[in-house]
This record gives C-alpha cells, structure tokens and sequence, in this order.
C-alpha cells in the first residue's frame, strides 16, 4: 500500500507555471506507474498525464500536451507536474495517483489506479 500527499497547488495568472509535487511513502514507490488527474467544479475527473514505472514512457490529455510534463524521482518517491503556459480552464483540483500493475505503457485509465491522494488546488485566473 502507498499513502500520496500532493503539494504545489495555487493561484496563478494566465500563461504563469506551477510545480506540483506528489510525494509517496513507502520503500515500493519504483513498483507503480503515477499518474495524474484533475477534476473540476461540476465536471468529471479527467486523465491529465502518466508515467511508467522508470521514468521513460509518458501519457498526456491532449488537452495539456505540450504544456505540461510529468516526471518522477524514484530515490525520492515523487513524482512531478511542471505545467507552464496555464491557461483558466486548467482550474481544477489536481489529483495523483498510483497504479501497481505491471503494464507495457503508463495508463489513462481512472478504473486502473489504486491508490489516491487528496489533491491539491489549482487556480488560474484571467
């Protein structure tokens, strides 16, 4: 099992960047693909970005392609969104999470991911 605590939400002008920090405990943390979501007032949970299990494979929404890019350390247990060029409809909580099977490529799948953390606040405005 992995507890996920986000960090690194906040508010920020259109066209700024935020750094979003996910850090897992537990000795197991190279075990899982990361993945991150975001949910937004009176809308569903949408899929924003993977990462397999070393690093090397990554997964994007179109939406975020491009803008946003996912990493992880594995000797520090977090992984991390760098999101640049934000725009107000990337207003959301965003949420990481952990998926421990083994798969040939990170997946996008909600269903998929185990474990969750609690989010964190996103706010770009106008």
């Amino acid at each position: 099992q992995v507890q996920l605590v986000e960090s690194g939400g906040g508010l920020v002008q259109a066209g700024g960047s935020l750094r979003l920090s996910c850090a897992a405990s537990g000795r197991t943390f190279s075990r899982y693909t990361m993945g991150w979501f975001r949910q937004a007032p009176g809308k569903e949970r949408e899929f924003v970005a993977s990462i397999n299990r070393s690093g090397s494979i990554t997964s994007y929404a179109d939406s975020v392609k491009g803008r946003f890019t996912i990493s992880r350390d594995n000797a520090k247990n977090t992984v991390y969104l760098q999101m640049n060029s934000l725009k107000p409809e990337d207003t959301a909580v965003y949420t990481c999470a952990a998926d421990p099977t083994p798969r040939w490529a990170p997946t996008s799948r909600g269903s998929d991911y185990d474990y969750w953390g609690q989010g964190t606040q996103v706010t770009v405005s106008s």
